[in-house]
């Protein structure tokens, strides 16, 4: 059995691990099966625009650091799906 930790890992504890000290049995193989049904999906692209938000809302994004605005457009992405249901 495979060492269980004490803790979560960080990204880069992850990272320095040996792959076989990862635990993968649970993740089954995937044969031919699975990629005779797999779909290319290309990632929609963006578009660059002029929009007005409060100080306050872009003061607390930028806050978050580096990729605020993906973030920000990740919170709009999740409010327009939303709109679907």
């Amino acid at each position: 059995m495979q060492k269980r930790f004490d803790k979560e890992l960080s990204l880069e504890e992850l990272a320095d691990l040996d792959d076989d000290a990862i635990d993968t049995s649970d993740i089954p193989e995937l044969d031919d099966r699975f990629w005779q049904n797999a779909v290319i999906v290309e990632p929609e692209g963006t578009e660059q625009i002029t929009l007005r938000v409060k100080k306050s809302v872009l003061q607390a994004f930028r806050a978050t650091g580096k990729g605020y605005q993906t973030r920000m457009n990740a919170v709009l992405e999740s409010y327009a799906r939303s709109l679907k249901k």
